[in-house]
Order: C-alpha cells, then structure tokens, then sequence
C-alpha cells in the first residue's frame, strides 16, 4: 500500500507485487492464451488443436517428428482461462519469494529446467506405455503445471516452515508437509489408468527433475569424495605393498651380521 500525493486515499502498488520473472511468466502465457482464444474464435476448434499439435507436448511428434521444441513451448499453452488463472496465481504466490532469493536469471533456470524435465518424463511415460505411438503417445499436454509443481518443491526445501492455508478448509501446514502430500497425491495418481494420469506424471517429473537440481549437487559431492577416498586408500595399500616389497629385496642383498 502506497499513499499518492494527488489523492486522499491509500493507492496500491501493483508492480511491487510482481517480481521481474513472475511477471514476464504471466505476460508470455497470457499473451499465447489470447492467441489460442483468437485462433478459436475466428478459425474454430479444429484450428486450436492443430496449434497444440504443433506446440504442445505430443510425444509422438517429438520422439519421431524431431520436434524438439515442444518440451519448451507446451509451458505456455493452457486449456482454458481457469486452468491459465490458477497456474498463474500458484506461481506468483509461491515463485515470487523464490525470485527474491534467487535471483531472476537462477529462478527462470530452474523453472525452465522442471519445466522441460517433466516435459521429458511425460514423454518417456507416454511412450512406454503407447509403444506403437496410436494413443496416448499423439495426445497433446500443455500447460505450466509441470514448472509450478517444481516451484512448489522449491519453496518446501527453501522456506520448510513456512504455513499454507489449505484451501478451502481453515487449516494451515508447513510447507514442507503440503508439498510432500501433493507429491503424493501425484505419485499415486501416476499409478492409476486412464487418461488423467499422465497429467500427475507431468506434475510428478517436475518435482523430481527440482529435487535433484536443489539436492543433487549434494549427492554428487558424497559420492565423489566416496570414490575418491576409495582411490585415495587403493593407493595407500598400493604403495605399502612396494615398500615391504622394497625393504624384503634390500634386506636380502645384505651381507649377515652387522657391519659397524
């Protein structure tokens, strides 16, 4: 809140609540969203799902059209104006103090990056289930979800304690125990058959694609030591085996007895 020197009135400040990132995000997806909404309008239905076959996520498409970019591109289709809001709402309210830590270029990074890798689960997951490529495997995936769940694991391993409201009910939870029973819910959902699954695995490939990105430099790091304290000792008994080698050849090159 803010107070103009015009008016008699407090004046809200909108652009202090959108951190550079979050509000290029919104802008580019609502942007595309009008498009779609315009393709739709003026050259009907068959023509906006000919845009989400060209850039949404159709893992057929990728894996044998070459189209390489869909695993970027589906981030900024959405399939309907709440679909779009709710994206946008849960990436601002949780994104926006990510940005603030981070930084812009880190941020965009990382919400590109699990993005892209849910986008590349989702199509390992269609594939192997549609091996011949005649079913899920030429449906088109499209929208954020992906990067938002990522977001969502981020802010469960930066800000742990954090309280979320769970909505609609009045009951709040730490952060880090909200993200892990959506983690859940998305695991299990993959689990399941039917259409909707492949949406969790998308959710799902986003969280794991952002843990592994926050934590795995970790687990990197000890399994590199691991490894090189293994080298480390292999040398240490290479070289005590030389040296009792070297003395017992040396001690039988002397003559018996001591020499003063």
């Amino acid at each position: 809140m803010g107070y103009s020197p015009r008016s008699y009135g407090p004046r809200v400040r909108w652009g202090g609540l959108l951190t550079p990132a979050i509000k290029a995000l919104i802008i580019a997806c609502a942007g595309v969203f009008l498009v779609q909404t315009s393709i739709r309008l003026l050259f009907g239905v068959e023509s906006e799902f000919a845009l989400y076959q060209q850039f949404g996520l159709v893992p057929r498409a990728v894996t044998h059209g070459l189209r390489i970019w869909q695993p970027f591109t589906y981030l900024f289709l959405h399939g309907g104006l709440w679909h779009l809001l709710l994206n946008m709402l849960v990436l601002w309210m949780f994104g926006s103090d990510l940005e603030r830590y981070w930084g812009r270029r880190r941020f965009l990074s990382y919400y590109f990056l699990t993005g892209v890798g849910a986008g590349v689960i989702t199509i390992l997951a269609k594939t192997i289930s549609d091996p011949a490529g005649t079913g899920s495997s030429l449906q088109p995936t499209i929208g954020a979800s992906g990067a938002i769940y990522g977001i969502l694991l981020a802010s469960a391993l930066v800000f742990p304690d954090r309280q979320v409201w769970l909505i609609p009910f009045p009951v709040t939870l730490p952060m880090r125990i909200y993200v892990v029973i959506i983690g859940a819910i998305a695991f299990f959902g993959s689990l399941g058959a039917g259409g909707d699954n492949i949406s969790h695995v998308s959710h799902l490939g986003g969280m794991i694609f952002g843990f592994f990105y926050l934590r795995g430099n970790r687990w990197w790091y000890r399994v590199r030591n691991s490894v090189d304290d293994w080298k480390r000792e292999r040398l240490r008994r290479k070289f005590d085996v030389y040296m009792r080698e070297r003395d017992r050849e040396r001690g039988d090159r002397r003559p018996g007895g001591w020499v003063n």
